[in-house]
């Protein structure tokens, strides 16, 4: 591998060099989905040696990623969530599934123009969820922390705790090739796209879960199309538009007091702080409109009793779109609408779980309880964007973001309303590039 990889990297280094006299960008963002092949053989071995049918050997993918090209250099950033085929066994439904955050490097086969042929490479890092669960018909949150074993749950890198805890070294190495369609009134052009490869955990050993290896859950071939939003560079003058990714940290107001009522109330511990949230916005404008989309993770986590952790969990997800009011000097003011997806999510998980097979034969462990749908935010925005060089191909752009989230559905545990943890008033701080 290292040989290859040193060719890469001295075609990349002197496609780039070479490119600074002739300035040619494009950014983009993309949704993609697809399937990729994979095998739990040493699950799938244990499952036979009880005479059990094996777990289908593939699962989905659903990403979202940004894109932007130097030239001929291509420079990415990509979240995949992956969910494995689930099987039934006894009144238990047997699934797993990953997140990964990837960085895409890769060089491109050709010009600037409609169709693009790239060829890249992806290193990242990622967590695993495999779990074996029932459902149980609670009607109240108390039964639930009573009784909260409904199977198992293994993890390895658990994102519900933070956005940032994450493990194990992930790479993928694939081709991306696409083609434009322009949009009528507007400069922007629609991408249709489609990427295949090959994703892979370079460490054997990366992915043990309770004696069994589940690192095909993060390998195999894949095939995964989608389309997003491009702006070709020769539509536009300097400063016109552009599409920016940016890493947000955000501050939210909040803490779940109705919860943690109940909590104490069944001898369980409560969680304390706020909860802290890091993820990705991209952004982009033309002239003074501005739209994107925005990804979170909210997580607080602690010990529950002597046997057991909890984490309260909720990821956001945003469409965004608003006006720039104010633009001089590289400072900007704007406002933003966004209408997307919540979800909240309670986990009690036992911290002394044997190891399989005893774990699939006695499997009543751990539990959660969840609540989703509808969310919606206003945001003022403050930005500075930062020229980095001569050439000036692209800003760092530094960002001040306010707002509010509201529910828009109805978020309930059982018989706990969790509407007002759910709204709140957040203050988010970003950086991030911007062609």
């Amino acid at each position: 591998m290292r040989l290859p990889a040193l060719i890469l990297f001295l075609v990349l280094f002197s496609q780039l060099a070479y490119g600074q006299l002739e300035r040619a960008t494009r950014s983009s963002m993309y949704v993609n989905f697809g399937r990729t092949g994979a095998n739990l053989r040493e699950f799938n071995e244990m499952l036979d040696n009880k005479g059990l049918s094996p777990m289908r050997k593939s699962y989905s993918n659903f990403g979202f990623g940004y894109q932007t090209r130097f030239n001929d250099f291509i420079l990415g950033m990509e979240v995949l969530q992956n969910s494995g085929p689930s099987s039934l066994f006894n009144g238990y439904e047997i699934d797993y599934r990953s997140t990964r955050v990837m960085l895409n490097v890769g060089f491109a086969f050709t010009e600037e123009g409609p169709f693009q042929l790239i060829h890249y490479m992806a290193i990242g890092s990622g967590a695993l969820t495999f779990q074996m669960l029932r459902d149980h018909q609670f009607n109240s949150i108390d039964r639930f922390l009573q009784e909260p074993q409904q199977g198992y749950i293994l993890k390895d890198g658990n994102t519900h705790r933070s956005s940032l805890n994450l493990r194990g070294f992930l790479t993928e190495i694939g081709f991306h090739t696409s083609y434009d369609f322009p949009i009528p009134g507007r400069d922007e052009s629609l991408e249709i796209l489609a990427r295949f490869g090959y994703a892979f955990s370079p460490f054997e050993e990366s992915w043990d879960l309770n004696g069994v290896n589940f690192g095909a859950a993060q390998a195999g071939a894949f095939f995964r199309i989608g389309a997003g939003i491009t702006l070709p560079d020769h539509n536009f003058f300097y400063r016109d538009a552009s599409i920016g990714a940016h890493l947000i940290y955000g501050m939210h107001f909040t803490t779940p007091d109705a919860l943690n009522n109940n909590l104490v109330e069944n001898d369980l511990e409560p969680f304390s702080g706020r909860p802290n949230n890091w993820g990705l916005k991209v952004q982009g404008f033309n002239r003074a409109l501005l739209y994107g989309v925005d990804i979170y993770n909210l997580g607080l986590s602690g010990p529950a009793n002597a046997n057991m952790d909890h984490t309260l969990n909720s990821v956001r997800v945003y469409a965004n779109a608003g006006k720039i009011l104010f633009d001089m000097r590289n400072f900007e003011i704007g406002v933003l609408g966004g209408l997307g997806y919540g979800n909240v999510r309670y986990t009690l998980n036992s911290i002394r779980k044997p190891d399989f097979p005893s774990l699939f034969e006695e499997p009543d462990f751990d539990g959660f309880v969840r609540a989703r749908g509808l969310m919606g935010k206003p945001e003022l925005m403050f930005t500075y964007a930062i020229p980095t060089n001569r050439g000036n191909f692209y800003d760092v752009v530094l960002g001040v973001h306010g707002g509010y989230e509201l529910p828009l559905t109805s978020y309930s545990f059982f018989d706990l309303p969790m509407f007002r943890y759910m709204a709140n008033p957040y203050l988010q701080f970003s950086v991030g590039i911007r062609p």
